[in-house]
């Protein structure tokens, strides 16, 4: 009589089963589960389609699909060989070559902080704003802040922009994180704090980059001290920021809700003066982060501007702040620049009592580095506008400013910026008259405290050299992020830089080996960029036809003394309805798709299978069930449990080869088979290609994620 059990070794380990018992269910009783596999499931016959479950056997050509073969005795089985690892890879990739899907949206993968947009919004969207300001508050620690200053990064990307206007995240960022101060709930947005590490980590600079690093690092116990040169901590949000774009009540409410984990900081001591980086690892620091800013203006490099009146924009602004607003009354003033700095300074001019103010640039406004936003606002409060206009020299008169000598300019071919290079016009000279003059060309680093530079690594820009991947110098322990290393750069790409070195000396301290960021990502833009015919047709499925609501603005008589703010925030039906008109590109089942995460385990790269794709038209006839047939990868699943489990044959798979779709098998809407809306394909489906309606607009997790 046969043996009614079968022995065999499994990664090195003794099994014994039932005879008829599949390798994977013998790998599973062995206490190996980490086979992967998408079209199998215990309570149907193998099927075999996604060739993930394939397992090694010495001696057997081919490799086997672990949920289809029997166990043998004697049988010796490799689960993790080289092999099968790249046969597994190899498997997902070609999956995901026909997967035309978004598994974040744009918005999202468009923002540095990777805040989840789509989330909030739809939280914004259900009146659920607490919870909308937590999950902005998890990667994004200014809130508040980036709701006023951000240049909206996520709405250059929103797919909605190229149809009738992109949605209005950050008008809605600004919205939730006011409504939960409105209603003294913010502490209920910040994140908690873990049990203590016993690491400290001392933070250079309380910039927007040290403040997110700070609260990427307390947030996981460590013992965080921020350092800070001036009298008060935000860096250039409130040095070179004016107030009337962002008021410094709000400004200190963002940063106290990072001092409340438990954040220590200490103000006025500078780098160099008053501590070093040796003195740092001498009081116990575990490891150090720089976060200094681009603080340095940048001259004009003419003759004449060492004459009374000529100033850098950024000491300009800066002295605004700390010493108080200087009094212009009746003087004319010119700004040379054209990037955001350059309008602060002229919007502040004129709100110091300055009789005239002209901007001078040496391209077109097409150029301008400054944001649109921005740009209009200083246009409409009075700033003249001079282009395609570079200085000479600067003239004087008893050692004060009385003109900027200038020449008219063309454009010529491309520079490396990819703009078109200003080139003089010969024979174009001219004066613009001004008593006051600033230059707004530019920022720097000022390393000159940090006596370990050439040890860090400096660029030929004087920026330090750090390791891209996590941000790490060439001193042991000392990371570096933000504008000391990027540049001078927006808020948002600081606070991205902050975080991620954070993560990294997280990583650095406590030798913890998690993946930093979402992991592999599905982008229909791989593919192509959607149409603006599937955008529409997304928008009339999902949205409300309504055109983006305007940013709104309170309109001064005159400017001179009014420091008040100028945008004003949206109303709460604003809001909503805004956020209805987001298409919701992201997928829903985007952190329970076992596609995604095992495309992330097995670091898929869709480089090597780019092709043409399928595009279906999602079906959304049902009232409940929704069938994206560009999500499906055919494991067949959906139709396999309703046939097998409960006895119905609703779903078929239709046509033939690649043109090959899960439907109803009878040709008619969902609604009118012999469905009965049981979601048992909804719960089998491991891609989201079938999925209940309306359970929500957006990819958010309930709870805090680090």
């Amino acid at each position: 009589m046969a043996s009614s059990t079968v022995k065999l070794t499994i990664d090195g380990r003794q099994v014994e089963v039932p005879a008829g018992t599949t390798l994977l269910d013998a790998a599973r009783r062995a206490g190996i589960e980490d086979i992967p596999t998408l079209c199998h499931d215990p309570r149907l016959h193998p099927y075999g389609s996604c060739f993930l479950c394939v397992v090694e056997v010495p001696g057997t050509k081919k490799l086997l699909p672990s949920c289809a073969t029997e166990v043998r005795e004697g049988m010796e089985v490799h689960t993790h060989s080289e092999r099968v690892v790249a046969a597994r890879k190899r498997a997902l990739e070609l999956l995901l070559s026909d997967h035309y899907a978004d598994c974040l949206g744009p918005c999202q993968l468009g923002c540095p902080a990777g805040v989840d947009i789509q989330g909030y919004v739809a939280l914004v969207g259900a009146g659920r704003y607490v919870e909308a300001a937590r999950l902005i508050r998890e990667r994004n620690p200014l809130p508040a802040v980036c709701g006023r200053v951000c240049v909206r990064k996520c709405e250059v990307a929103c797919r909605r922009a190229v149809v009738d206007g992109a949605v209005g995240i950050n008008m809605m960022k600004r919205y939730a994180a006011e409504r939960v101060d409105d209603e003294g709930r913010r502490a209920e947005t910040l994140p908690p704090v873990a049990p203590p590490s016993g690491h400290r980590v001392a933070v250079i600079g309380a910039g927007p980059a040290g403040l997110s690093c700070a609260d990427f690092l307390v947030r996981r116990g460590h013992a965080v001290t921020v350092l800070e040169a001036s009298p008060a901590a935000g860096g250039m949000l409130r040095y070179g920021i004016p107030e009337y774009r962002l008021p410094r009540d709000l400004l200190d409410r963002d940063i106290q809700g990072i001092l409340d984990l438990g954040v220590t900081l200490q103000l006025e001591q500078r780098l160099g003066r008053d501590f070093t980086l040796e003195s740092l690892r001498g009081e116990g620091y575990g490891a150090i982060f720089l976060g200094l800013g681009a603080q340095a203006g940048s001259p004009l490099k003419v003759p004449g501007e060492q004459l009374a009146g000529v100033r850098l924009g950024v000491d300009f602004l800066r002295e605004n702040e700390l010493i108080g607003h200087p009094d212009l009354a009746g003087r004319r003033v010119a700004v040379v620049g054209g990037g955001n700095t350059a309008i602060d300074c002229a919007r502040t001019a004129l709100r110091c009592g300055a009789a005239s103010v002209n901007l001078v640039y040496r391209r077109t406004r097409t150029e301008m580095p400054a944001n649109v936003e921005e740009i209009d606002a200083a246009c409409r409060e009075g700033v003249a506008m001079t282009f395609l206009t570079a200085p000479l020299e600067v003239l004087g008169e008893g050692g004060q400013v009385r003109a900027l000598r200038c020449q008219r300019m063309e454009l010529g071919e491309p520079d490396r910026s990819g703009r078109r290079r200003p080139v003089p016009v010969p024979g174009s000279e001219y004066e613009i008259p001004c008593e006051v003059l600033l230059a707004a060309i530019g920022q720097a680093v000022d390393l000159d405290g940090l006596q370990d530079a050439h040890q860090l690594g400096v660029t030929p820009w004087k920026t330090l050299i750090a390791d891209e991947a996590g941000l790490a110098t060439g001193l042991e322990g000392v990371f570096a992020g933000g504008d000391v290393v990027l540049g001078p750069a927006v808020v948002i790409d600081a606070i991205a830089q902050g975080r991620k070195a954070g993560a990294a000396i997280d990583r650095y301290l406590t030798g913890a080996r998690e993946r930093f960021g979402p992991g592999f990502v599905s982008r229909k833009d791989s593919a192509g960029a959607p149409t603006p015919v599937e955008t529409r047709q997304r928008i009339a499925a999902l949205s409300q036809e309504l055109p983006r609501a305007p940013q709104p603005e309170r309109h001064g008589q005159g400017w001179a003394g009014d420091w008040a703010e100028v945008e004003l925030r949206i109303d709460e039906e604003t809001a909503r309805q805004e956020a209805m008109r987001c298409i919701s590109c992201g997928c829903s089942d985007f952190f329970s798709c076992d596609l995604r995460r095992l495309a992330t385990e097995y670091d898929a790269d869709l480089s090597l299978t780019k092709g043409e794709v399928s595009r279906h038209e999602v079906d959304r006839r049902h009232p409940h069930i929704e069938i994206d047939a560009n999500k499906c990868i055919l494991c067949a699943k959906c139709l396999r449990v309703c046939e097998a489990v409960l006895g119905g044959s609703v779903l078929g798979l239709v046509e033939r080869g690649f043109r090959t779709v899960v439907q109803p098998s009878t040709g008619l809407p969902l609604q009118e088979t012999g469905c009965i809306s049981c979601g048992a394909c909804v719960d089998v489906c491991p891609t989201g290609a079938i999925a209940e309606r309306g359970t929500r607009r957006g990819p958010w997790r309930p709870s805090w994620q680090p």
